[in-house]
């Protein structure tokens, strides 16, 4: 782990971890987020133990809390979104690096025709 708690192996934290490096969070609003859904770890034994992304989630998570002050009604709502957002941008990018593989006059004709489209919706 580094100063920050962090794990640089992009490995697990447990949850006296995850409350060491996210301060703004408590033991119990962790446990309700769990049970929530909002964050989803491992069961392990007899804790959880927490990957990267889902301590990026709770710092997304703080986020919205104090800068937007959503609520916990709105919260499902907003992290469902994101995480549609997420995938989107996942898929994109694997289509791109697809589109980028194809030979040169697959991409001109893959261009050609989505400008065609691009111009018919107007």
């Amino acid at each position: 782990m580094d100063r920050n708690g962090m794990d640089q192996g992009g490995g697990a934290w447990r949850t006296e971890e995850v409350l060491a490096t996210c301060r703004r969070v408590s033991s119990a609003q962790l446990t309700v987020w769990v049970e929530r859904h909002w964050l989803r770890p491992r069961h392990e034994g007899t804790g959880f133990v927490f990957s990267a992304a889902d301590v990026a989630r709770l710092e997304m998570i703080c986020d919205l809390r104090e800068d937007l002050a959503l609520d916990d009604e709105a919260m499902p709502v907003v992290l469902s979104l994101l995480d549609t957002v997420y995938g989107l941008r996942r898929r994109l990018r694997v289509l791109a690096e697809a589109i980028g593989d194809l030979p040169p006059e697959a991409r001109y004709l893959l261009q050609d025709e989505l400008r065609k489209r691009e111009e018919k919706e107007g």
